[in-house]
Formats: C-alpha cells, sequence, structure tokens
C-alpha cells in the first residue's frame, strides 16, 4: 500500500513540474516602480501596466501587485516607495518570429483605475526601461488616467541612461 501511494506522489510531482515548467517561449518581467516624494504622491489604486514591442506584440499585467515581491503586508505604490514586481509572460527575441509574444519591449502603458482613498498616483519612474514622471489622476494636470510612452521609434538609437535621460523612452512635449 505504502509502495502504491509513493509512486502515485512521484506521479502527481512529476506531472505537475512538468505543467509548471515555462515554454521556450517565457521571459521574466521585473519591474522597479518608484513613486514620487512629494506629498500625496501614493495610491491605493489598481495598477496595470501593458508592456509592447516595435510589432505592435505585447504582454499586459491587470493587477501589478499580483507580480509583488515585497513582504507580505507591504504597501505598495506609496510616497517614495521603490516597488519589484517580476512575472512571466510570453516573448521571443527571434528575429522574425511571429504570433502574440513579443520581442524586446520597447512601448510601456501605465494605467490607474482611480478607484482607492487616494486615485491620484505620481509615478516617478519604472526601471531601467521607462521614465514615466507624470501624474495619473484626475484633479492635477495632464487630467489623465494613463500614461503612455513609446520609445519603439529609437530602436537604432544608443541607449542613455541617467536622471531626466531615459534608458529607451523620453518625457513627451506637454503642451503649454
Amino acid at each position: 500500500m505504502k509502495g502504491c501511494q509513493l509512486v502515485s506522489i512521484s506521479f502527481f510531482v512529476l506531472l505537475f513540474s512538468v505543467a509548471a515548467r515555462p515554454t521556450d517561449n517565457d521571459c521574466v518581467y521585473t519591474l522597479y516602480v518608484k513613486t514620487g516624494c512629494m506629498m500625496k504622491a501614493g495610491t491605493d489604486s489598481r495598477i496595470s501596466v501593458v508592456l509592447g514591442d516595435p510589432f505592435g506584440r505585447s504582454v499586459w499585467i491587470a493587477e501589478l501587485r499580483s507580480w509583488g515581491l515585497m513582504p507580505y503586508a507591504h504597501d505598495y505604490f506609496e510616497r517614495g516607495n521603490l516597488d519589484v514586481f517580476s512575472g512571466r509572460g510570453c516573448c521571443s527575441n527571434r528575429v522574425g518570429s511571429v504570433g502574440s509574444c513579443i520581442g524586446s519591449p520597447c512601448r510601456l502603458n501605465l494605467t490607474s483605475d482611480g478607484s482607492g482613498w487616494h486615485h491620484g498616483w505620481y509615478c516617478d519612474y519604472i526601471e531601467t526601461v521607462f521614465y514615466v514622471d507624470q501624474w495619473l489622476a484626475t484633479d492635477i494636470p495632464p487630467f489623465q488616467l494613463t500614461a503612455f510612452r513609446d520609445g519603439c521609434y529609437m530602436q537604432d538609437e544608443p541607449r542613455k541612461h541617467g536622471r531626466n535621460v531615459p534608458l529607451i523612452v523620453g518625457n513627451p512635449e506637454r503642451p503649454a
């Protein structure tokens, strides 16, 4: 009887490990999200992210907190926080690959649903790919709950790094 249980348990563990194994098209996406240090910069809103490539393919993270790597009961997106998120998504770095998997991400769509006790959120940057430098709020300019950054046109340009000098994506010009 014990031998039968051992074989059953071993088979279950083997089946689970094969099912949970990442595919060849899986990438790990890690995002370092910095909330600004000014008063009321933090939020309790639900934040989502879409990462896209030059060909229009994308990976959608519907609830960024679900990818959170911070300790249990950590309060994400609070003033001055540097929060870390990581998860797997479909990708392909092969030249000429087709399908729904993305290549090198060069677009960012960062969205707040505007819910929670304090809906406004100032995202300083998402390290190391996108500088956001914008409020996601309806009561503060630019009066939008979405920030869209597109650096795909810069794919052939050399990458730079530093404060206010983006690695891939720059700040759009804001109307006067």
